[in-house]
């Protein structure tokens, strides 16, 4: 008659640390995902040819012209003396970049990247630039200079008073 040895079954010290150790990988990767968001999409979250949650503001319009005496309107953003010529300024609280492609002509656009939602965080050498992936738009018109970004930034509509505040509408 021959016995076997038995195997111990109870956890080993290596094996319980093991274990532990990898549930908290799996924590820390699940903690640092962030959400499915198209390419193309807006600043929403919404890709084109989808409808936007019912919640969404209706499109800002240009400001109307000749409005009589009554004082502009809008969350200031900053003054035009903060814009320089060429360039432009990132503001970040409103995810708005105002750009002075030439004197006296100021342009709005969304900051936040067509690519996958970072927020572009430079104005230089007459581009408005993202940091996550390198995109690159034109100060003009916020045309996609350099990719990954599929598609411009969206304009914004911004009136300048004549104090030189800029006023996001």
């Amino acid at each position: 008659m021959s016995q076997e040895p038995q195997q111990d079954q109870r956890a080993t010290r290596r094996g319980v640390l093991l274990g532990v150790g990898i549930v908290g990988i799996g924590g820390v990767i699940a903690g640092c995902s962030t959400s499915a968001v198209p390419y193309d999409a807006n600043e929403a979250g919404v890709a084109p040819g989808e409808e936007a949650p019912s919640s969404a503001a209706p499109a800002a319009s240009a400001p109307a012209a000749g409005m009589g005496s009554a004082a502009p309107t809008g969350t200031l953003l900053g003054m035009v003396t903060e814009i320089p010529v060429g360039g432009g300024k990132v503001f970040l609280d409103q995810k708005v970049v105002v750009t002075q492609p030439t004197k006296g002509v100021y342009k709005a656009f969304s900051a936040v990247c067509t690519h996958v939602g970072c927020i572009c965080n430079k104005v230089a050498n007459g581009t408005i630039d993202c940091p996550c992936h390198g995109s690159e738009f034109k100060i003009t018109n916020g045309a996609v200079v350099t990719g990954p970004a599929p598609t411009p930034l969206p304009t914004r509509t911004i009136t300048v008073s004549s104090q030189g505040q800029i006023l996001l509408e």
